[in-house]
């Protein structure tokens, strides 16, 4: 989600360097070894900042990376922007700048100079398909379309329709094509996500829009097809408050691209609370806000997140332009390894985004390659085979023949469970993806049938067919264009995609079991039957290995009863609680707990009149948990815990009620995991309240907690939050830290607005 002050006018005219043209022709880098591990943020020393990122694999055998409008080389000098910045990549991991899509010559007049946000790429109908958002007025969607990743762009206009029904910003835009062939637009900014299908040639919304998600400031969605389900990536909470956002991104799932879309507890993404199935949040090192995340997949079927994040080092850009543009977080380029555990994506098995080294991904085909040296070399070439070239796709293999032709890497697979892939096209006859091969009489072939307009798998042993198995491609398949065939051969399971760009949304897809002879260490190649058939970037490489379990949430220790309270007494808490601006008006002892109407009052940056029930913390690390009775009804109310130093130094997490921005006055329950501190930038420093992290689904009766750790290495305290709808399934939140100083309390609060009661059964601390 781009930022709120991003609503001034450009100035992209008021560069001080000379402006790349989109459409910018760049060389082939030098041929270098594949990097092992890599460092996020992947985009550092190329560009400042790189926010709202979407990638593509390109037909050429880059990668590139688009992201919104912003200063991207501040760093070097210039006091102004570019429009939706490219960069280039061999390997995902070390890139170089490659121009922007609009220039302030070329940007379309109906923008109206507007600032240009949260690309999305694709490639449709053999061209390249850049949806992006057009800031001001409540925002619009707008399409530019290329021959090239890097452009010449041509304007498309405005994908949205006058009027959508949509009661959402017209920003955050993600297309999505179902495995019918079907395309579909999802978008949305604060506070709700909409769908609706698109014409044929995924130019304009046509159908009606379709509320699936909604929530307090969520947006940023991106739907990948995974097995059996949809999958609504999206993020909530605040994007960019420098070190303080609390951005995250989360998923729900359904069995429709309209939805119902649910979280991993079966809450509704419609339902008015906050959720949970978190991807990627906050983990206590250096970045904060990880948000608005694309998709990738590598060469050896590891699907990564590419995403962004703040550097709670660097959080912030000086005043640019004058000051004309104040306040814009850096968000730079970020990617990390996406793991399905359980039926569930989760971002390192659920340790959150990376610092340091970390194995890089596999972006280089361990047997075959991209026939941009221009020659067959390294191929064994059977009937008919040539290479030519084109803009996009540089070098490919042609096949002529009239025959049936292979061309076969004269390398074998690394190994017999290997993922091997194609781009291939034909405009007559068939052309296909083998593997497995060991020579013509033995191989499996992935065909895309043009006869028979299906995906035709077939195992061939001994020279006889062994079975055949077919699957009908989309009415308006375009066998003439670009579509990416991968084959997954797992001992003797094969599954097979067809897509156009690997962007989680194949049109087909097919698994079978192979016989155990055909289940072995060959090589990959493609094969065409007759004239007309192109292949390109044909390679395998060994197939990923999935991470099938979490990393392991925290456990409480021991139950440490000195710092603990069941409240089964007949009076209000003496000691060792403490009362700031106390006792509370109200407070009773009833029933075992601790009763505590809500104050209109509150506890936020410079305003603090709010109530707070304290008493000492253990020292080290820590779990204080409450289980707290609480149906507030009134946008503000609100109670829970807290890990409290002063009135601007603290954490809390709290069950509280927010007004949605376009709800027609409805309001959200929330579990709010915030903390406050001060800004170090300013003298004096002054209080800064965070943009909150949202944490799981809330209820009448909540379970909460707040796990203290002392980093003693780097001098913070960190600080995690969790909740529970039965005290026994837990939603783990993010982790935010602040510089340790004093030492905290453990205290309560019940505030904000009035007219709700808290109550508190006890507060339990545990030893970590």
């Amino acid at each position: 989600m781009p930022q709120p002050h991003d609503r001034l006018s450009r100035l992209s005219r008021a560069l001080g360097l000379t402006v790349l043209l989109s459409g910018l022709v760049i060389g082939p880098p030098a041929a270098a070894q594949a990097p092992s591990t890599y460092a996020n943020p992947v985009s550092a020393g190329v560009v400042d900042t790189f926010p709202d990122p979407t990638m593509i694999h390109g037909k050429d055998g880059f990668w590139y990376a688009y992201g919104t409008q912003n200063p991207v080389f501040n760093s070097k000098g210039e006091d102004g922007e570019r429009i939706l910045p490219i960069l280039r990549s061999k390997d995902m991991v070390r890139w170089e700048y490659a121009g922007q899509v609009f220039t302030p010559e070329t940007q379309p007049a109906w923008h109206n100079a507007a600032r240009l946000w949260a690309p999305d790429v694709r490639y449709i109908n053999g061209k390249y398909y850049l949806y992006y958002s057009v800031s001001p007025n409540g925002g619009d969607l707008g399409l530019a379309t290329a021959p090239t990743p890097t452009g010449p762009w041509t304007d498309a206009g405005d994908v949205l329709p006058s009027s959508t029904a949509c009661p959402t910003g017209n920003i955050d835009q993600a297309q999505f094509t179902d495995i019918d062939g079907t395309p579909y637009m999802y978008w949305g900014s604060y506070d709700i996500i909409c769908v609706a299908k698109m014409n044929a040639d995924a130019t304009r919304i046509e159908g009606p829009a379709t509320q699936v998600a909604r929530g307090r400031r969520m947006e940023g969605a991106y739907v990948v097809r995974h097995d059996a389900f949809y999958y609504l990536f999206y993020s909530d909470a605040g994007c960019c408050q420098g070190a303080y956002s609390g951005y995250q991104v989360k998923v729900g799932r359904a069995t429709t691209p309209s939805g119902p879309f649910v979280d991993d507890e079966g809450v509704n993404l419609m339902d008015l609370t906050s959720k949970g199935a978190i991807v990627v949040g906050a983990n206590g090192n250096r970045w904060a806000g990880p948000g608005h995340s694309g998709f990738q997949t590598d060469l050896s079927g590891q699907d990564w997140l590419v995403y962004h994040g703040i550097s709670t080092a660097d959080p912030d850009f000086p005043p640019i332009g004058g000051g004309r543009l104040a306040g814009l977080s850096k968000r730079p380029l970020l990617i990390d390894r996406l793991d399905w555990i359980d039926g569930w994506p989760v971002v390192r098995a659920g340790a959150g985004p990376s610092e340091g080294a970390q194995p890089a991904p596999v972006t280089s085909f361990a047997a075959g390659g991209t026939f941009n040296d221009g020659s067959l070399t390294g191929w064994r070439a059977e009937g008919g085979w040539s290479v030519r070239t084109d803009q996009d796709a540089r070098g490919y293999a042609s096949h002529a023949g009239s025959a049936t032709g292979y061309l076969v890497s004269t390398k074998k697979a690394p190994t017999a469970d290997v993922r091997a892939q194609a781009d291939l096209r034909v405009t007559a006859g068939a052309v296909g993806l083998t593997l497995a091969y060991a020579n013509r009489e033995n191989n499996v072939v992935a065909w895309l049938d043009r006869d028979s307009r299906a995906l035709v798998t077939d195992v061939v042993i001994g020279g006889r067919s062994r079975g055949r198995s077919v699957t009908t491609l989309p009415a308006g398949f375009d066998f003439g264009t670009w579509h990416t065939v991968v084959a997954e051969l797992r001992g003797p399971e094969l599954r097979v995609k067809v897509s156009a760009d690997q962007l989680g949304d194949p049109v087909a897809e097919q698994t079978r079991r192979l016989p155990r002879a055909a289940a072995r260490h060959g090589s990959v190649g493609a094969v065409a039957r007759g004239s007309g058939a192109d292949a390109d970037n044909v390679g395998a490489a060994k197939l990923y290995t999935p991470v099938t379990e979490r990393v392991p949430h925290p456990r409480p220790g021991p139950l440490l009863p000195a710092y603990s309270d069941e409240f089964d007494g007949d009076t209000v808490p003496g000691s060792p609680w403490q009362w700031v601006r106390g006792p509370a008006a109200g407070v009773t002892m009833t029933g075992g707990a601790l009763s505590w109407p809500t104050q209109n009052a509150e506890l936020y940056q410079g305003t603090n009149t709010a109530s707070v029930l304290l008493r000492e913390a253990p020292e080290g690390d820590y779990t204080v948990e409450t289980k707290i009775d609480f149906a507030p009804a009134q946008a503000g109310q609100q109670a829970g815990i807290l890990l409290y130093e002063n009135d601007d130094r603290y954490f809390k997490m709290v069950h509280s009620v927010v007004p949605l921005q376009r709800g027609n006055g409805a309001v959200v329950q929330l579990s709010e995991f915030a903390k406050e501190g001060e800004r170090p930038t300013t003298t004096p420093p002054t209080a800064v309240f965070n943009g909150p992290m949202f944490g799981g689904p809330t209820a009448d009766t909540m379970w909460l907690r707040l796990s203290h750790h002392a980093d003693t290495a780097h001098g913070e305290t960190e600080v995690r939050a969790a909740t529970s709808r039965d005290g026994e399934h837990w939603v783990y939140n993010g982790v935010w830290t602040l510089p340790a100083k004093e030492r905290l309390k453990i205290g309560l609060v019940s505030m904000n607005k009035s007219g709700a009661v808290a109550r508190f059964d006890y507060v339990r601390t545990y030893r970590d």
